[in-house]
């Protein structure tokens, strides 16, 4: 934890422009992030890692399912992500400060007045040559099943004219055992548990996840943000359900 608070305020000090500070950011954080899965004794499986291959050369907005800051420690260590978190996450003292540092963005959701601004500043984000990192539940959860995603911030692929692909996140196993309702609380963060006691917990076990990239989404004429966010919804809960839908293998 240490080298990435010390390299990432080395790179904020001799950055001036603020677009290539965020994808300095963004690559410390990626690389930060593959250190943190050994750190973790975290290994993951990829399926379909062709459609995020194919995507590599171009920016987009990403969204997956979230049940734990175990997410964002794997996917960012798949491609240089900015990720959206919530204000709240951001007044943290030490979650707060991971945030900034990773150059992620900020969306304060008990704040509508704010929201078309943000919602333009994250498609800017992307025209300018960044792949976004959303997670539409606007939460973590306890991983029974993906919630309802908030529609608000699909306009910012729509803003954008960008592609979407969406990511399905599934744990397998803690320790080589499944992941079931008696071990779950060890790895999803949910409700009112706090970080550091988590965290803690966590630590000395082995974790087992799968990360599957889907159909990308390049066409959105004639969609909304609605249309556009029950797409990407029907197959991130299908694939976290193991239902079969197009595209699957």
């Amino acid at each position: 934890m240490g080298d990435f608070f010390l390299s990432a305020n080395l790179i904020r000090l001799f950055s001036r422009n603020p677009v290539t500070l965020r994808h300095r950011l963004a690559k410390n954080t990626t690389r930060i992030g593959r250190r943190f899965l050994k750190a973790f004794n975290i290994k993951i499986s990829m399926k379909h890692p062709e459609r995020l291959a194919e995507l590599a050369d171009k920016n987009y907005l990403a969204v997956a399912n979230h049940v734990s800051y175990t997410d964002i420690i794997i996917l960012a260590s798949l491609e240089n992500f900015v990720f959206i978190t919530s204000v709240e996450m951001g007044k943290n003292v030490f979650l707060g400060s991971i945030t900034r540092l990773g150059g992620c963005l900020f969306t304060d959701r008990k704040k509508f007045v704010s929201l078309p601004d943000e919602i333009e500043k994250f498609a800017n984000t992307i025209k300018a040559g960044f792949k976004v990192m959303l997670f539409p539940e606007g939460t973590s959860t306890n991983g029974e099943t993906v919630k309802e995603f908030r529609k608000s911030l699909f306009k910012v692929a729509l803003l954008a004219d960008c592609p979407v692909l969406p990511i399905c996140i599934r744990y397998k196993a803690l320790d080589g055992k499944p992941i079931d309702e008696f071990n779950r609380d060890l790895v999803y963060w949910y409700g009112d548990m706090t970080f550091a006691p988590h965290f803690m917990k966590l630590l000395g076990h082995s974790l087992s996840a799968e990360i599957d990239f889907l159909d990308p989404i390049y066409e959105l004429e004639g969609k909304t943000r609605q249309t556009l966010s029950n797409d990407v919804y029907t197959q991130i809960c299908d694939c976290y359900h193991q239902r079969s839908s197009p595209g699957s293998v």
